[in-house]
């Protein structure tokens, strides 16, 4: 099988982090139930560009593998959050109603989220020797 995840360039990568971007964007608008929770993720591509980028660059990461980072964990967040987004959503606006309590978090999403992130970062370092 060849080895076709290496072979796209720099440019590619751009394409598809553009394209998770939006992915994510449009997820998370969807997803939040209130505006303060929709801007909060909403800010998260330009938090993970403000300390994913020096810390490749300290690193020494090539611009193609800070991009695959960075879809990667847009991605991650996309998987933990739209398949129980109806529950955690409704955590979040309790949640917002009433700050003075802690919302204990539905079960169910607690597990999936928790099992979809570790399967995520199982990908994420499965596929790096491929990048490399």
């Amino acid at each position: 099988m060849e080895n076709n995840i290496a072979h796209l360039t720099t440019d590619d990568w751009w394409l598809i982090a553009a394209g998770v971007t939006v992915v994510y964007m449009a997820a998370m608008y969807w997803c939040m139930p209130t505006p303060k929770a929709k801007r909060r993720m909403l800010t998260a591509p330009l938090a993970g560009w403000i300390f994913l980028l020096p810390n490749a660059a300290i690193k020494g990461y090539s611009v193609s593998h800070t991009l695959y980072f960075y879809s990667c964990a847009l991605l991650m967040f996309v998987i933990m959050l739209v398949p129980v987004a109806k529950r955690v959503a409704s955590d979040i606006a309790e949640q917002e109603a009433k700050p003075w309590d802690k919302v204990p978090l539905n079960t169910f999403s607690m597990y999936w989220m928790f099992g979809s992130a570790t399967g995520c970062i199982a990908g994420v370092v499965y596929l790096w020797p491929f990048l490399a």
